[in-house]
């Protein structure tokens, strides 16, 4: 699920990555295809399940949780597990190690690797933009050393690129804010996570409407003397309203233009930060490179277009299996 990103490493071979309404594809279908579905302190909650009555409809469900009020209150559950989610994996763990022989996982692993090899090519339509959210997150991949970065997200579609191309490699190095949509998190999350752990680099994945709501802890970062670095996925818009509006209100565009204001360059050089704004994938590498060694908050603007979607997605209503991965043909 987006809040539990980082668990275990997304670039371990059995780890699949997100599911839900904004998951990955094979990961969707790999929940609506298992037999048995091992869920630990999530809430179920409809943007990670999608229709709740087809969620795993053939999977024997067994569910950990501290809060026996999260039991059976959207999904189904066959066995609740009441209790600790640590203290219940060890235990898990150790009853594990006890059995002589598992049975081979060989053809539910080759079937994964099916899905993966189906959906994971052409998710993404080309909108002749080169500096695209996916390319600017994967270049950020390539940038940041494991266990040396945290990465923080606003709410939006910048939220959920990064959830679906950001490779977390350890726990507790991706924080977001899910549930509540609370756009603006993401800044002084970063301003926190920095202060907690000073030795790290700390990157805010914002999007510009999302930025505007704490833009004022500018102010914070500087006269505190905190350093981060912020990309804004700057479309000029409330992308993921516009997305929405786009496809499910047929492109009536209502209140989701923001234009050109503010330049977020000028504005982070009047609170004392620094501000860039890269017009290519060899300027923001540079910038990135730049914004590790300043001494104070590097605020770089990334231009990107407002033709630009979040795919997968699963429209509301619809089951996992029903997942668009690209611009519906009508």
């Amino acid at each position: 699920s987006l809040m539990g990103k980082g668990a275990i490493p997304e670039d371990h071979p059995l780890s699949l990555g997100m599911i839900g309404m904004h998951g990955k594809a094979y990961a969707n279908y790999a929940v609506v295809e298992c037999d048995v579905l091992l869920a630990i302190g999530t809430r179920f909650s409809d943007r990670t399940t999608g229709k709740f009555d087809e969620f795993a409809k053939g999977a024997y469900k067994i569910h950990v949780d501290i809060d026996s009020a999260e039991i059976n209150k959207n999904v189904n559950i066959d066995l609740p597990i009441i209790g600790d989610a640590k203290e219940v994996l060890r235990l898990l763990i150790k009853e594990l190690k006890k059995l002589q022989r598992i049975k081979p996982r060989d053809t539910w692993l080759n079937r994964i690797r099916e899905l993966r090899a189906a959906f994971e090519r052409g998710t993404e339509e080309s909108t002749g933009c080169q500096l695209r959210p996916s390319l600017v997150i994967k270049l950020l991949n390539k940038m940041l050393e494991p266990g040396k970065s945290i990465v923080t997200t606003g709410v939006g579609q910048n939220q959920m690129w990064c959830a679906l191309h950001y490779i977390a490699r350890s726990p507790r190095s991706f924080i977001t804010s899910g549930g509540l949509g609370t756009m603006g998190f993401g800044f002084p999350a970063a301003l926190g996570a920095k202060v907690a752990c000073p030795e790290k680099v700390v990157v805010d994945i914002d999007g510009d409407g999302s930025f505007l709501m704490t833009e004022q802890d500018l102010a914070t970062s500087v006269t505190e003397g905190i350093p981060i670095i912020v990309i804004i996925l700057n479309n000029s818009a409330l992308g993921m309203v516009r997305q929405w509006q786009h496809l499910l209100y047929r492109r009536r565009f209502m209140a989701t233009n923001l234009g050109s204001i503010p330049d977020f360059v000028k504005l982070a050089q009047a609170f004392g930060a620094e501000g860039i704004r890269p017009g290519s994938c060899e300027e923001l590498e540079e910038a990135l490179k730049q914004a590790m060694k300043n001494e104070v908050t590097t605020v770089i603007d990334v231009p990107i277009s407002q033709e630009e979607r979040v795919f997968p997605m699963v429209l509301p209503g619809k089951a996992l299996h029903e997942v668009l991965i690209g611009e519906p043909k009508s």
